[in-house]
């Protein structure tokens, strides 16, 4: 006989059977049990909860000829035929290749025929939002006046995507997603009827990587058995299945990060390159962690909701007290932007590499959070002691005492140029009149930079805005010798120019000259 997967063997056939739904579960047989039996039912939740499930049990227990406390039986012709799929009283229907307005005309003339045995006919469609908005009309009036022996049960992963008009006439219930402990619970349970030896804490994450999807975890668990057939299923053979990554090495990347170490943490993830590592589910693992961290910052109860052992909390604790809140936020958002874009992209390893840069390098952003993360490094190097350096005073002072000072932390400030050419000079007269002569959007760009002098008296123009430079670099042949046609008819002469990205943490304007301000006389201006 050919192997059945985990998630189909194991599926309940009792409301009993049904994990992490009792809500659902109760009201269900409390329906039946009173005869309050409803037309319309929609099942909301995420994928692997148990509504279709839920909906196949429904159908037996409305159908079955001997209920035991609002359940199936089980053991009746009906409910056999209903679990084998061979009743013609229960079908299913997947709206997402049955989506059209034929396919629901087809079961309005149906359900004009009586069930051929039991009480109930009963319509399960899948997906249901899926359906055309002319199929929805379609099954708005069956769905509104159905005859008495029939009951449609909507599922869908997606109920904000359902008219509102659907809405109103079912009973809906949402399924909520299965907590680690149900789950976990379930799996072991399981193994121990297949007879499969498994570590309690491999089942845990097993349980955990499900995601509060019981089918999703049966389908992990079958392929780590798989994989590891015949053996003890250990931690360590989930993790390398399911490509996952533990602690320890998350551990040692985010101090590798907190140290600003760019080399050390690019050799963390050449590591888990090497072992095969899953990289969109390392960005996922390595986010959560960085959750963590910032929830037990939060609060000193977090045990319960982080759902760890006492000695992953223990480590956690340690690991929080190296970084700031701030900080982790800011670890947290970069790494969260990046799960998404991890998901479609061809080039994962490099995505992350420049993540992981960004974390080291917080002046390569602008925002709140980097500023505070430059801050809070600034604060650390002046705290741990800093270089000693001589400094001496001009006239009869003498020499100063040695002073603690951190050299890297020193802004230098832009040097004044000792002469500036006529020719920059009248460029800078005439900025604005020059800038209106250039195309629209080559003029926004280079309102931004900051017209500064060159090592070699050329124009310099100096940017901040990335994407301004990466505009001006990439189409330098038609913006820059544009700006040099203008200035040559503006000034009778040609001059140089150079394009530079500004790098080192200060605004352009605070890194070289502004001439605009340097040069002391008025700037004409023309009105464009």
């Amino acid at each position: 006989m050919s192997y059945t997967a985990l998630y189909r063997k194991f599926r309940p056939q009792e409301f009993e059977d049904v994990k992490g739904q009792e809500h659902i579960v109760t009201t269900l047989k409390n329906q039946i049990k009173a005869d309050r039996i409803g037309h319309a039912y929609l099942f909301c939740g995420t994928r692997g909860t148990g509504k279709t499930t839920v909906a196949k049990i429904f159908a037996k227990a409305v159908n079955c000829e001997d209920p035991v406390d609002g359940s199936p039986c089980g053991e009746c012709a009906i409910c056999k035929a209903i679990a084998d799929g061979s009743s013609m009283n229960v079908i299913e229907i997947d709206a997402a290749s049955n989506n059209g307005v034929d396919n629901i005309r087809q079961i309005r003339e149906e359900v004009t025929y009586r069930p051929t045995e039991g009480k109930y006919k009963v319509y399960i469609i899948d997906e249901v939002h899926m359906l055309s908005a002319g199929a929805f009309n379609a099954l708005l009036k069956t769905l509104e006046e159905p005859p008495s022996y029939v009951i449609f049960i909507l599922a869908t992963t997606e109920a904000h995507k359902i008219p509102i008009t659907i809405l109103s006439r079912c009973q809906r219930y949402d399924f909520h997603r299965i907590s680690i402990d149900t789950i976990a619970g379930r799996l072991m349970d399981l193994m121990k009827e297949e007879n499969v030896d498994v570590e309690e804490k491999a089942i845990r994450y097993v349980a955990k990587a499900g995601d509060g999807s019981m089918r999703d975890a049966l389908s992990l668990l079958d392929q780590c058995i798989a994989f590891h057939l015949g053996e003890t299923l250990t931690y360590e053979n989930v993790l390398e299945v399911l490509g996952a990554v533990d602690t320890e090495i998350f551990s040692r990347l985010l101090r590798q990060i907190i140290n600003k170490d760019i080399t050390g943490a690019i050799g963390t993830l050449d590591t888990l390159v090497d072992e095969g590592r899953e990289m969109g589910q390392m960005v996922t693992d390595f986010t959560w962690y960085l959750r963590n961290l910032l929830l037990m910052q939060s609060s000193d109860d977090m045990e319960e909701v982080l759902d760890m052992s006492k000695e992953h909390i223990a480590a956690l604790r340690e690991e929080a007290e190296l970084v700031r809140p701030e900080v982790l936020m800011r670890y947290i958002r970069i790494f969260s932007e990046l799960s998404n874009q991890v998901k479609y992209a061809s080039q994962k390893r490099i995505l992350i590499e420049i993540a992981i840069i960004k974390l080291c390098k917080p002046q390569m952003e602008k925002d709140y959070e980097s500023v505070m993360d430059r801050l809070a490094s600034l604060e650390a190097k002046i705290a741990n002691g800093i270089p000693v350096a001589q400094a001496a005073i001009n006239g009869n002072a003498g020499v100063v005492d040695s002073v603690s000072i951190d050299t890297q932390t020193l802004i230098e400030k832009p040097q004044l140029p000792k002469a500036i050419p006529e020719d920059i000079q009248q460029v800078i007269k005439n900025w604005k009149p020059i800038l209106s002569e250039i195309g629209a959007i080559t003029k926004t760009y280079l309102s931004k930079a900051v017209p500064s002098l060159g090592n070699s008296g050329e124009l310099l123009l100096v940017l901040d805005d990335e994407n301004a430079y990466a505009y001006l670099n990439e189409n330098r042949s038609d913006c820059i010798i544009n700006l040099k046609d203008v200035i040559a008819k503006r000034i009778g002469k040609e001059i140089e120019i150079s394009v530079r990205k500004n790098e080192n943490g200060l605004s352009a304007k605070e890194s070289v000259p502004d001439l605009r301000d340097l040069i002391q006389f008025d700037i004409e201006e023309e009105n464009f």
